[in-house]
């Protein structure tokens, strides 16, 4: 088991890791629209936020070995539901013709007050 851990994401405040990478998979923590040089929530609405989280997230899988292709799972936390078109054409321009199974959670607020949360899987095979 490794612990992954990059500047180019937001580094954790809490007991946790930004990713494990165990027996071949990577489980990513969930990113926040954070800033990872500032270490701030990035102004703006869903549209800039959703672009920094998803930044943050492959971020954390380069610093792994991988690339946003090696994704097999996202979960999608919104506390609002109705932003959801805007986030999922961001979420589509990132992945491009790959796609990863994927939940949407409505929730309630976030930590911050973010508008989105997102939580990863990746399948990186183990090198040697």
């Amino acid at each position: 088991m490794k612990t992954i851990l990059t500047e180019e994401a937001p580094i954790p405040k809490g007991h946790y890791a930004q990713g494990i990478l165990s027996g071949g998979f990577l489980f990513i923590s969930g990113q926040l629209p954070i800033d990872p040089k500032t270490g701030n929530l990035v102004s703006g609405g869903m549209e800039e936020q959703a672009l920094r989280v998803f930044r943050n997230l492959e971020a954390v899988i380069k610093a792994a070995g991988g690339s946003k292709e090696d994704v097999v799972k996202v979960t999608v936390y919104i506390p609002d539901i109705g932003q959801w078109n805007t986030v999922n054409r961001i979420y589509g321009e990132f992945f491009g013709n790959h796609k990863p199974a994927r939940s949407v959670v409505p929730t309630r607020e976030l930590h911050y007050g973010a508008l989105l949360e997102v939580e990863a899987i990746a399948w990186i095979a183990p090198r040697g």
